[in-house]
């Protein structure tokens, strides 16, 4: 069983919520820290894009965006995945702000912001000074996406100076220029561990098309969507297609998440660069938090989608789960969804610690399942050698912003009254992002085939909640969840720590 191991760092944390540290000491994920005075390099820059490895666990920013919603769930097992309750709580929208993975984004969120900080103040190359401030939109925007505010420190200023706070609508324009600044300074990049002006212009469409949830008075929502938003959406994903990125042929959608991905997808365009000799961001935990123990590789036996996710895509959908081209006939693990009868090397049906066959069911109790309970998800997976696997440096590159989440994000821009020069219709563009995969197309569309179809193409990637939100179904029942929960559970806790040590943070509403 995977544990939560806390990242918190003590003085690194306290510039952040309070004034008395001179510098960051610490150094999680192998980060380096800027020492005060001169200019910024290359190898500090180093620092702040280090500060993403920590994405690619299961447990924080990940777990915060998935666990909540209509696609995931930690239960407990007898006494493995217990952890206190820190995953049945997520599910059930019952965290408090202690809550340990509260606490824990909010101190590598806002590590990742002070650190591009520390860069942009100092660098002199307008290169290394874009690639900054890209990072330091990505960071901010997850720090607003999830708490609702962002504190903010010049690393300039009095090390007696309690950090500011920008509101989520002020943040939201501060990430926009930054955004804007990085668009205009950088250039292509073959390696998707690398800023780029794509990754720019897609980031840019995201936050324009969240833009009405970030900028509304009403936490929660109704949302109002404005056209000149939504015609900004559009732009910046007309600006991605032009710079070459495509969607995977028909039978190839797992190609962008294989261990091969660097080189097979036309479609990543920013996320964590890993090869077999270096792999700073692994995968691998996507594909452990699902393995039972006796799968190859063993596994942690933890995390299940949700039955009624899973029966939302039709059988002859690809992204359901395939026979993966050596990947099933080495090891038996199939991409995708994994459900039924599982199978090891040698196709040999695999059993339970007890002797039970392995067989992976629909139903699942978050309080207390079996081994063998709930529907796992193989999204990213790993290369066997043989009938083995040695997964300790997946080559797989870790993803997080890819051309069909653009696409998708352009058709729902145009669906909420955003005008595309080129004439695309949004019901186009989503049925040319299903029919390769293998699904029937769809006559129509509206908000609830949009918000379905997301799911279906983006599941497990790290953006159902910020979807579920803007589209207002975050607090809807679910399988586990019965009660409809408060629209102020689709923000979380400043974390308390943090509200008793800067007076410019307030709580947020309902904690």
């Amino acid at each position: 069983m995977k544990k939560i191991t806390s990242r918190a760092v003590i003085c690194g944390l306290i510039f952040l919520i309070a004034a008395g540290c001179k510098k960051l000491t610490e150094t999680p994920y192998g980060s380096k820290t800027i020492d005060a005075g001169g200019a910024s390099s290359s190898a500090d820059l180093n620092g702040v894009y280090s500060q993403l490895y920590g994405q690619a666990d299961q447990a924080n920013t990940y777990a915060l965006q998935e666990h909540p919603t209509d696609e995931m769930m930690g239960p407990t097992r007898g006494t493995d995945w217990g952890d206190f309750g820190t995953w049945r709580k997520l599910h059930t929208h019952t965290w408090t702000p202690t809550h340990n993975q509260v606490n824990d984004t909010w101190d590598q969120l806002n590590i990742g912001v002070y650190r591009a900080t520390q860069v942009i103040v100092r660098a002199t190359d307008a290169k290394i000074k874009a690639e900054a401030s890209f990072l330091r939109a990505w960071y901010m925007f997850q720090v607003i996406d999830l708490y609702g505010q962002a504190p903010y420190r010049d690393p300039n200023s009095p090390n007696t100076s309690i950090p500011i706070v920008y509101n989520r609508s002020d943040a939201t324009d501060f990430i926009i220029k930054d955004l804007e600044f990085a668009e205009a300074n950088l250039t292509t990049s073959a390696n998707i561990g690398i800023a780029s002006k794509a990754a720019a212009q897609a980031l840019l469409a995201k936050i324009y098309l969240n833009k009405a949830v970030y900028k509304s008075a009403v936490v929660g929502g109704p949302f109002t969507f404005v056209k000149a938003d939504m015609d900004k959406v559009i732009e910046y994903a007309n600006k991605v297609t032009a710079a070459g990125y495509s969607l995977e042929p028909a039978g190839k959608y797992f190609q962008d998440f294989a261990w091969d991905n660097s080189e097979q997808s036309h479609a990543n365009i920013f996320g964590i660069y890993n090869t077999t000799t270096n792999a700073p961001g692994s995968a691998k935990n996507r594909w452990r938090m699902g393995l039972h123990y006796n799968q190859t590789p063993d596994g942690w036996n933890g995390f299940t989608t949700l039955a009624d996710f899973y029966k939302s895509f039709e059988a002859t959908d690809e992204r359901r789960g395939v026979a993966y081209p050596g990947l099933t006939d080495k090891i038996g693990l199939r991409a995708g969804f994994a459900v039924g009868q599982q199978f090891g090397p040698g196709g040999v049906a695999l059993k339970q610690r007890g002797g039970k066959p392995l067989i992976f069911t629909e139903d699942v109790n978050l309080n207390y399942s079996t081994e063998a309970q709930g529907i796992r998800v193989f999204k990213y997976f790993p290369q066997p050698t043989g009938n083995t696997v040695n997964d300790d440096n997946s080559s797989n590159d870790y993803v997080f912003l890819r051309y069909a989440d653009v696409l998708l994000e352009k058709a729902e821009a145009i669906m909420r009254g955003g005008s595309d020069p080129n004439g695309q219709t949004a019901l186009a563009i989503v049925n040319a992002v299903r029919v390769p995969r293998g699904a029937t197309p769809l006559a129509s569309v509206d908000a609830t085939a949009m918000l379905a179809e997301r799911g279906r193409e983006l599941y497990y990637e790290g953006w159902r909640r910020n979807d579920l939100i803007r589209f207002e179904k975050f607090n809807d029942p679910v399988d586990q969840r019965p009660a409809k929960t408060d629209k102020s559970k689709t923000i979380y806790p400043i974390p308390q720590r943090a509200v008793d040590t800067n007076p410019n943070l307030k709580q947020n509403a309902g904690y």
